[in-house]
């Protein structure tokens, strides 16, 4: 099986700190790689992968200001295309433009859908609906206009993660400071709770960083460590006393709530999206419906045990669990393209 695994060109792969969608392709293609699968990646040329590394955009665009996004994403999307008869399956990880080029060529197309940015986007995935084959990372993710072949949840390396049983004091918030992450929210709640609030992750919204989040920032009660990348990911999550992701969006997945629970930091979320399938409630933390609930729920976290917390990822969202479901994904598609009459 030859695998041509399409990957965003916004960051490196694996992302040096934050990029969510190059880090599930990351530990995807590794996974594969391991599992004997021969994978190229295309990528930025500073990626790092075990497999075939494709590359024509030198740099990421978020870190590079002269890498012109759109010239180098329609460089690096044609390329995959000009080489689709080279594999017997490509796998998007780019969104919808990658779509509009799948017509043009006899191999199929696995689209894994990481959320919609908007409605707007949507009639690109509709016209390639019946040609295409769309992958959902969680049930609550799902568009009701489009099919899909499965839902795989990300899967992560256990490996990466320290079971820390005896924590620090601190909450945390862990994620895009953006409205959508509830950044506000978390405030709150560690300002009524009498407990310490870090804050890590990149600043996507400058206004609301400056206006509603800054002025709570002091150093000490309310701590802001910037973006943390993989070298401290482990650490910062791991000694949180619970993560607080307290949504104002539906969440497609949230691979940091898998990635704390891995340490046994609890989850302390909004009900929204896909958080009811990542967080078991009362097992890997609690499910609430409001700040007054959030609150509440960070006086119960004693009663969560952080080893049945990291046995829940290991359960149901470990890499190997990943693979396995692309895997089968993979063979599904392959037989149902080989069976489809020519043309079609």
């Amino acid at each position: 099986m030859r695998i041509a695994m399409l990957a965003p060109i916004s960051w490196r792969v694996p992302p040096r700190h934050y990029g969510p969608w190059e880090r599930v392709v990351s530990l995807l293609t590794e996974g594969l790689v391991a599992r004997g699968v021969d994978v190229t990646l295309f990528a930025t040329a500073d990626s790092q992968t075990a497999a075939r590394l494709a590359a024509v955009c030198p740099r990421p665009h978020s870190e590079d200001p002269e890498i012109h996004p759109k010239v180098w994403e329609c460089l690096h999307i044609s390329e995959v295309f000009e080489r689709a008869a080279d594999f017997d399956l490509i796998h998007n990880q780019f969104d919808f433009l990658p779509l509009t080029y799948s017509g043009l060529v006899q191999t199929p197309v696995v689209t894994t859908i990481h959320g919609f940015s908007s409605e707007k986007i949507v009639p690109v995935f509709e016209k390639y609906n019946d040609r295409g084959y769309y992958v959902s990372i969680s049930d609550a993710d799902r568009h009701p206009k489009l099919d899909y072949v499965a839902t795989v949840y990300h899967g992560i390396p256990m490996d990466e993660f320290t079971l820390r049983p005896e924590p620090d004091d601190y909450l945390l918030f862990f994620g895009r400071i953006h409205h959508e992450k509830g950044v506000v929210e978390a405030i709150e709640v560690a300002k009524r709770t009498n407990r310490r609030l870090i804050i890590a992750g990149i600043i996507q919204d400058e206004d609301y960083y400056e206006r509603q989040v800054k002025p709570h920032i002091d150093g000490q009660r309310i701590e802001y460590i910037g973006s943390v990348g993989p070298d401290r990911r482990d650490d910062v999550l791991g000694r949180a006393y619970a993560l607080l992701h307290l949504i104002n969006f539906d969440e497609p997945f949230g691979l940091s709530m898998v990635e704390a629970m891995a340490t046994g930091t609890p989850v302390i979320g909004f009900g929204r999206g896909s958080v009811p399938e990542v967080v078991r409630n009362g097992v890997s933390g609690f499910i609430v419906g409001s700040v007054d609930e959030a609150v509440a729920a960070v006086g119960r976290v004693p009663e969560l045990g952080r080893e049945r917390a990291r046995q829940y990822v290991e359960q149901h969202f470990s890499r190997e669990r990943m693979v396995e479901g692309y895997i089968r994904v993979y063979q599904r598609v392959l037989e149902d393209y080989q069976a489809r009459p020519r043309g079609s």
